[in-house]
């Protein structure tokens, strides 16, 4: 009884201090980035030009890789469209993007989802993924070369590439761009993208003089200042990549403000940029020769972060030529394309791009068997309540014993009162009483705890997959629910918006919360009171503690917990029914309700 005690008071204390840095942190921290994503994105709807800015100049080369151009600086208060004009452009169209190339330096600076709104409002404006330098916020991907003595002038952040007429780049009309420098070098430089977030960049190489010469490529993916993170552990948001024999090396903001420039080892393959929580910008270097990566922070003007590699030299001989093919993502994490393109383009481990943690081998599948669900029922909440079913199938014998034992628990409670009176404070031989009474009636006394533990992992792995997917994004489910990402917005506080009353962030009990704790208060009736005060008082408690927990948790979460325990009531139910033990509901329910007695005076 001693174990159990501290065991449930153990739960109570993990509890408390989860929801209390649930309440007093993360809460404040969610409204505050969520107001902040609807201040900018009104801003953007109503961002009109104002006027030519100057462009920002010099690129910092100080801090990063030799010969890695550093991020320019921002220009106070320029606005999209207007620095956008300030450079010549080549426009995208796709089915799924719309942006455009700036000339200068052949940067992918300007690029925008059609399929991906701010909010969930319908006139919300689109998500913006890239934004050019010159204004706060920029963020874009780039590729170029290394000049040297040699070389001369190769192309790089400042090189104004020419372009023939005026191309559109479209999944069937790539564009073919050009330089050619004072040393006899011509680049001929043809991007191609495809129906989604894949751009392939080739570069041909020919060496117009009577020398050879080597050519060092560089590629990066630079963001100048820090951007609103969620800043929650199940969560990576920053600078990423799978390189060398290191493979997967997620490296949060603050940790590069700290060490500045982070080196890892040469590799020949991989991939590596900077990650959201449903959008990525990643660079695939050249295959055909290794390639040093590295991610590197500097304060010079605001944070700056960039991820980077530097390839070793490729010869190009007199009037010979070289070809270098690097490829860009820039887009959603959506699973299956992700896992596409590591298949296809035989990208090494690109599906951890898509943050599955280290429960990968759980995670992953349940994403899977949630989205193959949604195909078939057309909706994400009824393939939350029907994985729940599979989950429930898959683990039924385990449960089925479980249950029993907890029956047969039931049905020799007398004997266990007799052995606890019988031998009074001696805990040792009570215990030893206890164990001959398990194993005379086959009893397991830890089965109860079963179902839970199996909840665990399960419960986590779908957590994960609602909070880092970006299908679970905006997904509806029925009446109110249009996120099922996001907490059910409704509260109890104010009659589910029947008052004019805007609710505190820690006050928003909805319906779906609630209906999660009767669920849970009803299972937890099921079993006899606890004789412990303690235990009784944590067993009553408990429901409305993670009532207020779960209430900021997804919705899909908190659905799929409540439709677990109706089903594990209905299952309980049925077996201690089936053993012949006393089902405790109504007995536990009435007794709340009736008058005890009074303790006479001593």
């Amino acid at each position: 009884m001693e174990n159990n005690r501290n065991f449930f008071i153990t739960i109570a204390l993990s509890v408390a201090i989860l929801t209390l840095w649930q309440v007093l942190y993360m809460n404040p921290r969610i409204e505050a980035q969520r107001e902040a994503a609807r201040i900018e994105a009104e801003q953007q709807a109503a961002e009109q030009p104002a006027g030519q800015q100057p462009q920002a100049s010099g690129e910092r080369p100080a801090g990063n890789a030799p010969g890695v151009p550093g991020q320019p600086a921002a220009a106070p208060g320029a606005g999209r469209s207007t620095t956008l004009a300030a450079t010549p452009r080549i426009r995208i169209d796709t089915p799924r993007l719309a942006g455009s190339i700036n000339l200068r330096g052949a940067r992918l600076d300007d690029l925008v989802l059609k399929d991906y709104r701010v909010t969930v409002k319908r006139d919300s404006p689109n998500v913006e993924l890239l934004s050019p330098a010159g204004r706060e916020g920029a963020f874009f991907a780039e590729i170029g070369y290394v000049a040297s003595d040699q070389t001369g002038q190769v192309p790089g952040p400042d090189t104004v590439w020419s372009v023939e007429g005026e191309p559109v780049l479209t999944p069937a009309s790539p564009v073919t761009l050009s330089f050619t420098n004072d040393r006899g070098l011509t680049f001929n430089r043809t991007i191609t993208v495809d129906e989604n977030y894949m751009f392939s960049v080739s570069d041909e190489v020919t060496n117009g003089s009577d020398d050879p010469v080597s050519l060092t490529s560089y590629g990066r993916t630079a963001r100048f200042g820090t951007p609103d993170i969620q800043g929650i552990y199940v969560l990576h948001e920053g600078l990423i990549g799978v390189t060398g024999e290191e493979g997967l090396r997620e490296i949060d903001y603050s940790e590069l403000q700290e060490d500045r420039r982070i080196a890892p080892g040469k590799s020949n393959d991989g991939w590596l940029g900077i990650t959201d929580k449903y959008w990525a910008v990643a660079l695939v270097p050249p295959t055909a020769t290794p390639f040093q990566p590295g991610y590197t922070y500097s304060d010079t003007n605001g944070d700056n972060y960039q991820s980077d590699y530097v390839s070793d030299p490729i010869s190009v001989p007199a009037g010979g030529e070289a070809t270098v093919e690097t490829r860009v993502f820039a887009g959603a994490k959506e699973t299956r394309l992700i896992d596409s393109y590591e298949a296809n383009l035989q990208i090494r481990q690109f599906d951890l791009l898509v943050d599955w943690g280290w429960f990968y081998f759980i995670t992953k599948p349940m994403f899977y068997l949630i989205d193959w669900l949604f195909r078939m029922l057309g909706n994400f909440g009824l393939a939350i309540l029907a994985t729940t079913v599979v989950v429930k199938l898959v683990f039924f014998p385990l449960a089925n014993k479980s249950y029993v034992s907890m029956a047969n628990m039931k049905k020799v409670q007398p004997a266990m009162l007799e052995i606890k009176e019988k031998y009074g404070d001696d805990k040792m031989k009570m215990q030893q009483a206890m164990m001959e009474l398990y194993k005379k009636e086959k009893i397991n006394p830890i089965a109860g705890c079963w179902p839970i533990l199996l909840q665990i992992p399960v419960f986590f792995a779908l957590y994960k997959v609602l909070y880092v997917t970006i299908e679970m994004r905006h997904a509806p489910f029925f009446g109110w629910i249009q996120d099922l990402a996001a907490p059910d917005p409704t509260s109890l506080f104010n009659l589910f918006g029947l008052l004019p009353w805007d609710v505190p962030s820690f006050l928003m009990i909805g319906v779906w919360p609630l209906i999660m704790g009767i669920t849970m208060f009803l299972q937890m009736r099921m079993n006899p009171t606890p004789p412990d005060p303690t235990q009784a008082m944590i067993f009553t408690w408990m429901p409305v503690v993670f009532t207020f927990m779960l209430a900021t948790f997804p919705a899909g979460l908190v659905i799929y917990w409540a439709w677990n325990n109706f089903l594990s009531i209905i299952q309980q139910g049925v077996i201690m029914k089936r053993q012949g033990a006393k089902i405790e509901l109504w007995d536990n329910l009435v007794g709340m309700f009736k008058k005890k007695p009074s303790q006479p005076a001593e």
